[in-house]
């Protein structure tokens, strides 16, 4: 297996989670917030997409799909274009609102360009410094497992939450 096939398929984990999580969710569901201060499932999986979204297409030269492909316009956020969600208040993390469907949307354009990008990696480029404000300097491959890291994180999580809505509403489902 080449190193792009094992990132490959650890981005089609990720997306596999997100939408497994999204499945059967309504709106009271997405932006229920655990315990009345945790991190919404909505929030989590916008969250996901915009970092998966910005750190790849820095680190590719591209432009982010959340401007490209119109999804800031059509999510409607009160929030700058290039906001992930990082450092975000409670009241920010409540002004992330959107349905199943556009939140599925969004992270599979994202999916669609991150795999694009892993398809055309040689092992070579993995050794490439992509950030010299660190010491030492980021290199793609530590991006890319970094990237891969922090998305694992917010999908568990979001999934753990849709988990304690279902026991929330007495279906026993998550």
């Amino acid at each position: 297996m080449k190193s792009n096939e094992l990132l490959q398929d650890a981005f089609v984990r990720i997306s596999d989670a997100v939408a497994e999580t999204l499945k059967g969710l309504d709106e009271e569901a997405l932006h229920h917030r655990p315990a009345g201060t945790g991190n919404p499932i909505a929030w989590l999986l916008w969250h996901l997409a915009r970092v998966e979204d910005a750190q790849v297409a820095s680190a590719a030269g591209l432009e982010q799909v959340w401007t490209h492909a119109g999804f800031a316009a059509r999510f409607g956020l009160p929030l700058t274009d290039r906001d992930t969600g990082y450092g975000h208040t409670s009241g920010q993390v409540d002004s992330v609102r959107a349905t199943a469907s556009l939140l599925g949307d969004c992270y599979g354009a994202v999916h669609r360009q991150t795999m694009q990008v892993l398809g055309e990696l040689a092992d070579q480029d993995l050794d490439r410094t992509v950030d010299t404000n660190w010491d030492p300097p980021v290199t793609l491959g530590v991006r890319l497992v970094s990237t891969l890291a922090d998305c694992l994180q917010h999908v568990g999580q979001a999934a753990y939450a849709k988990g304690l809505v279902a026991a929330r509403h007495g279906s026993g489902r998550a």
